[in-house]
Protein backbone atom coordinates (compact mmCIF):
# COMPACT_ATOMS: atom_id res chain seq x y z
CA UNK A 1 0.00 0.00 0.00
CA UNK A 2 3.08 2.37 1.15
CA UNK A 3 4.71 1.57 -2.18
CA UNK A 4 1.68 2.69 -4.48
CA UNK A 5 1.12 5.72 -2.57
CA UNK A 6 4.87 6.56 -2.56
CA UNK A 7 4.71 6.14 -5.74
CA UNK A 8 1.53 8.45 -6.45
CA UNK A 9 3.02 11.40 -4.45
CA UNK A 10 6.47 11.05 -6.56
CA UNK A 11 4.13 12.08 -9.75
CA UNK A 12 2.30 14.36 -7.95
CA UNK A 13 5.66 16.06 -6.73
CA UNK A 14 7.08 15.96 -10.52
CA UNK A 15 4.07 16.86 -12.03
CA UNK A 16 3.88 20.08 -9.88
CA UNK A 17 7.53 20.99 -10.29
CA UNK A 18 7.58 20.32 -14.28
CA UNK A 19 4.78 22.76 -14.62
CA UNK A 20 5.99 25.27 -12.33
CA UNK A 21 9.39 25.02 -14.09
CA UNK A 22 7.43 25.95 -17.77
CA UNK A 23 5.16 28.57 -15.81
CA UNK A 24 8.73 29.90 -15.03
CA UNK A 25 10.44 30.06 -18.36
CA UNK A 26 7.00 31.21 -19.69
CA UNK A 27 7.22 28.98 -22.93
CA UNK A 28 4.46 27.78 -22.58
CA UNK A 29 1.39 29.96 -23.31
CA UNK A 30 -0.68 27.53 -20.83
CA UNK A 31 1.69 27.25 -17.97
CA UNK A 32 2.53 30.91 -18.63
CA UNK A 33 -1.03 32.11 -17.67
CA UNK A 34 -2.45 29.17 -15.68
CA UNK A 35 -3.61 30.35 -11.94
CA UNK A 36 -0.83 29.59 -9.96
CA UNK A 37 -2.83 27.66 -7.75
CA UNK A 38 -3.63 25.23 -10.39
CA UNK A 39 0.07 24.48 -10.75
CA UNK A 40 0.40 23.96 -6.66
CA UNK A 41 -2.31 21.77 -6.48
CA UNK A 42 -0.61 18.49 -6.99
CA UNK A 43 2.39 19.77 -5.16
CA UNK A 44 0.17 19.78 -1.93
CA UNK A 45 -1.31 16.55 -2.90
CA UNK A 46 1.99 15.04 -3.05
CA UNK A 47 2.94 16.68 0.39
CA UNK A 48 -0.83 15.18 2.04
CA UNK A 49 0.37 11.52 0.71
CA UNK A 50 3.97 11.97 1.92
CA UNK A 51 3.04 13.36 5.15
CA UNK A 52 0.88 9.76 4.96
CA UNK A 53 3.22 7.78 4.28
CA UNK A 54 6.25 9.16 6.90
CA UNK A 55 3.58 8.59 9.53
CA UNK A 56 3.16 5.15 8.84
CA UNK A 57 6.75 4.17 8.25
CA UNK A 58 7.88 6.16 11.63
CA UNK A 59 5.39 5.28 14.27
CA UNK A 60 6.02 1.51 14.40
CA UNK A 61 4.60 -0.90 17.29
CA UNK A 62 7.40 -1.25 18.67
CA UNK A 63 8.33 2.80 18.65
CA UNK A 64 9.51 5.49 16.64
CA UNK A 65 11.66 4.24 13.77
CA UNK A 66 13.78 7.88 13.27
CA UNK A 67 16.84 6.79 11.09
CA UNK A 68 18.72 9.33 8.83
CA UNK A 69 16.40 8.98 5.84
CA UNK A 70 13.45 9.18 7.50
CA UNK A 71 14.63 12.19 9.37
CA UNK A 72 15.80 13.65 5.31
CA UNK A 73 12.19 12.46 4.44
CA UNK A 74 10.56 14.78 7.44
CA UNK A 75 12.84 17.77 6.50
CA UNK A 76 12.38 17.74 2.87
CA UNK A 77 8.47 16.76 3.65
CA UNK A 78 8.33 20.51 5.75
CA UNK A 79 10.30 22.79 3.75
CA UNK A 80 8.00 21.32 0.57
CA UNK A 81 5.42 22.18 2.68
CA UNK A 82 6.47 25.81 3.50
CA UNK A 83 7.84 26.43 -0.41
CA UNK A 84 4.05 25.75 -1.52
CA UNK A 85 2.36 27.65 1.10
CA UNK A 86 4.92 30.74 0.23
CA UNK A 87 4.66 30.45 -3.54
CA UNK A 88 1.27 31.19 -3.55
CA UNK A 89 1.45 35.18 -2.85
CA UNK A 90 5.38 35.55 -2.75
CA UNK A 91 6.24 34.04 -6.20
CA UNK A 92 8.98 31.58 -5.07
CA UNK A 93 7.98 29.34 -7.26
CA UNK A 94 12.05 28.88 -8.38
CA UNK A 95 12.52 27.25 -4.87
CA UNK A 96 9.55 24.83 -5.46
CA UNK A 97 11.14 23.53 -8.91
CA UNK A 98 14.17 22.57 -6.97
CA UNK A 99 12.99 21.48 -3.24
CA UNK A 100 9.55 19.33 -4.99
CA UNK A 101 12.30 16.82 -6.46
CA UNK A 102 14.22 16.52 -3.65
CA UNK A 103 11.04 15.39 -1.80
CA UNK A 104 10.25 12.85 -3.99
CA UNK A 105 13.49 11.62 -3.89
CA UNK A 106 13.82 11.54 -0.15
CA UNK A 107 10.60 9.67 -0.11
CA UNK A 108 11.88 6.56 -2.27
CA UNK A 109 15.10 6.12 -0.22
CA UNK A 110 12.86 6.49 3.04
CA UNK A 111 10.94 3.47 1.08
CA UNK A 112 13.96 1.77 -0.03
CA UNK A 113 16.30 1.80 2.95
CA UNK A 114 15.37 0.57 6.24
CA UNK A 115 15.47 2.58 9.46
CA UNK A 116 18.59 1.70 11.70
CA UNK A 117 17.07 4.44 15.44
CA UNK A 118 14.09 3.26 17.15
CA UNK A 119 12.87 5.80 19.87
CA UNK A 120 11.32 3.63 22.08
CA UNK A 121 7.28 4.35 22.98
CA UNK A 122 8.25 4.79 26.58
CA UNK A 123 10.68 7.29 26.04
CA UNK A 124 10.65 10.81 28.17
CA UNK A 125 7.76 12.80 26.35
CA UNK A 126 10.30 15.72 26.31
CA UNK A 127 12.69 13.85 23.93
CA UNK A 128 10.23 13.40 21.46
CA UNK A 129 9.33 17.30 21.61
CA UNK A 130 12.93 17.40 21.32
CA UNK A 131 12.86 15.57 18.11
CA UNK A 132 9.91 17.08 16.67
CA UNK A 133 11.47 20.76 17.39
CA UNK A 134 14.86 19.74 15.59
CA UNK A 135 12.95 18.43 12.59
CA UNK A 136 10.96 22.13 12.13
CA UNK A 137 14.31 24.18 13.22
CA UNK A 138 16.10 22.82 10.66
CA UNK A 139 13.49 22.75 8.19
CA UNK A 140 13.46 26.74 8.76
CA UNK A 141 16.56 27.12 8.41
CA UNK A 142 17.29 25.06 5.47
CA UNK A 143 14.60 27.05 3.92
CA UNK A 144 16.71 30.55 4.78
CA UNK A 145 19.73 28.78 3.23
CA UNK A 146 18.13 28.12 -0.03
CA UNK A 147 16.57 31.47 0.27
CA UNK A 148 20.42 32.98 0.55
CA UNK A 149 21.31 30.87 -2.72
CA UNK A 150 18.91 32.66 -5.23
CA UNK A 151 19.40 36.04 -3.00
CA UNK A 152 23.46 35.19 -3.93
CA UNK A 153 22.53 34.87 -7.59
CA UNK A 154 19.73 37.62 -7.28
CA UNK A 155 22.23 40.13 -6.10
CA UNK A 156 25.32 39.24 -8.47
CA UNK A 157 23.40 39.66 -11.58
CA UNK A 158 21.91 42.85 -10.25
CA UNK A 159 25.66 44.22 -9.35
CA UNK A 160 26.47 42.84 -13.09
CA UNK A 161 23.67 45.01 -14.44
CA UNK A 162 21.87 41.62 -15.75
CA UNK A 163 18.10 42.75 -14.29
CA UNK A 164 16.04 40.96 -16.64
CA UNK A 165 15.44 37.57 -17.26
CA UNK A 166 14.16 35.05 -14.40
CA UNK A 167 14.75 38.39 -12.11
CA UNK A 168 12.08 39.50 -12.88
CA UNK A 169 9.66 36.21 -11.93
CA UNK A 170 10.89 36.53 -8.09
CA UNK A 171 10.51 39.24 -5.71
CA UNK A 172 12.60 42.23 -5.51
CA UNK A 173 15.87 42.13 -3.40
CA UNK A 174 14.84 43.69 -0.24
CA UNK A 175 11.38 41.13 -0.05
CA UNK A 176 13.83 38.19 -0.56
CA UNK A 177 16.39 39.73 2.21
CA UNK A 178 12.91 40.32 4.42
CA UNK A 179 11.66 36.63 3.68
CA UNK A 180 15.26 35.45 4.68
CA UNK A 181 15.61 36.69 7.96
CA UNK A 182 12.15 36.07 8.94
CA UNK A 183 13.19 32.46 8.50
CA UNK A 184 16.08 32.85 10.31
CA UNK A 185 14.79 34.58 13.20
CA UNK A 186 12.04 31.31 13.54
CA UNK A 187 14.33 29.10 13.14
CA UNK A 188 16.58 30.37 15.85
CA UNK A 189 13.75 30.45 18.14
CA UNK A 190 12.92 26.64 17.10
CA UNK A 191 16.69 25.49 17.11
CA UNK A 192 16.97 27.24 20.68
CA UNK A 193 13.93 25.14 22.04
CA UNK A 194 15.78 22.02 20.57
CA UNK A 195 19.25 22.74 22.09
CA UNK A 196 17.63 23.14 25.82
CA UNK A 197 15.32 19.92 25.91
CA UNK A 198 18.30 18.28 23.91
CA UNK A 199 20.70 19.46 27.35
CA UNK A 200 17.54 18.80 29.60
CA UNK A 201 17.11 14.93 28.11
CA UNK A 202 21.40 14.35 27.40
CA UNK A 203 21.80 11.09 29.74
CA UNK A 204 25.67 10.56 28.53
CA UNK A 205 26.63 12.75 26.01
CA UNK A 206 30.22 10.45 25.81
CA UNK A 207 28.14 7.14 25.77
CA UNK A 208 25.83 8.60 23.35
CA UNK A 209 28.45 10.10 20.69
CA UNK A 210 27.00 13.25 21.07
CA UNK A 211 30.14 15.31 21.41
CA UNK A 212 30.47 16.46 18.24
CA UNK A 213 27.32 16.50 17.23
CA UNK A 214 26.24 19.27 20.42
CA UNK A 215 29.38 21.32 19.60
CA UNK A 216 28.13 21.60 15.87
CA UNK A 217 24.90 22.33 16.58
CA UNK A 218 26.11 25.42 19.21
CA UNK A 219 28.77 26.52 16.69
CA UNK A 220 25.33 26.89 14.30
CA UNK A 221 23.44 28.63 16.87
CA UNK A 222 26.24 31.02 17.56
CA UNK A 223 26.31 32.17 13.96
CA UNK A 224 22.80 32.42 13.47
CA UNK A 225 22.48 34.72 16.94
CA UNK A 226 25.71 36.43 15.55
CA UNK A 227 23.70 36.57 11.78
CA UNK A 228 20.57 38.17 14.04
CA UNK A 229 22.50 40.70 15.94
CA UNK A 230 24.41 42.39 12.88
CA UNK A 231 21.14 42.11 10.71
CA UNK A 232 18.84 44.25 13.75
CA UNK A 233 22.48 46.70 15.09
CA UNK A 234 24.34 46.91 12.13
CA UNK A 235 21.89 46.19 9.37
CA UNK A 236 23.75 43.43 7.60
CA UNK A 237 22.21 42.48 4.44
CA UNK A 238 23.35 41.60 0.98
CA UNK A 239 27.20 39.07 0.87
CA UNK A 240 27.54 39.19 4.65
CA UNK A 241 24.09 37.85 5.39
CA UNK A 242 24.47 34.71 2.58
CA UNK A 243 27.79 33.69 3.96
CA UNK A 244 27.10 33.86 7.84
CA UNK A 245 23.31 31.91 6.36
CA UNK A 246 25.09 29.09 4.72
CA UNK A 247 27.64 28.81 7.31
CA UNK A 248 25.18 28.32 10.04
CA UNK A 249 23.37 26.06 7.72
CA UNK A 250 26.66 23.71 7.25
CA UNK A 251 27.07 23.46 10.51
CA UNK A 252 23.56 22.39 11.81
CA UNK A 253 23.65 20.00 8.71
CA UNK A 254 26.38 18.24 9.81
CA UNK A 255 25.67 18.59 13.36
CA UNK A 256 22.50 16.23 12.93
CA UNK A 257 22.91 14.62 9.58
CA UNK A 258 26.07 13.70 9.36
CA UNK A 259 26.29 12.43 13.38
CA UNK A 260 23.45 9.92 11.77
CA UNK A 261 25.09 9.23 9.01
CA UNK A 262 28.49 8.41 10.67
CA UNK A 263 26.68 6.46 13.49
CA UNK A 264 24.13 4.60 11.56
CA UNK A 265 26.21 3.87 8.30
CA UNK A 266 29.55 3.69 9.71
CA UNK A 267 30.16 2.83 13.01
Amino acid sequence: MDVITGLIAFVFYMISAVGLLLRFRGRHPYFSRAPIYRLLLPGFVAVILHGVILYRHIFTGNGMEFGFFDASSAVALVISLLVLLLSISRRTEILAIVILPISAITLVLQNLIPSRTMLPYDAPEGLKIHVLVSIVAYSLLGLAACLSIVLSIQNRMLHNHRPGGWLTRIPPLQVMEKLLFDFIAAGFIGLSIALVSGFVFLEDMLAQHLVHKTVLSIIAWLVFANLLIGRFSFGWRGRIAIRWTLIGFISLMLAYFGSKFVLEFIL
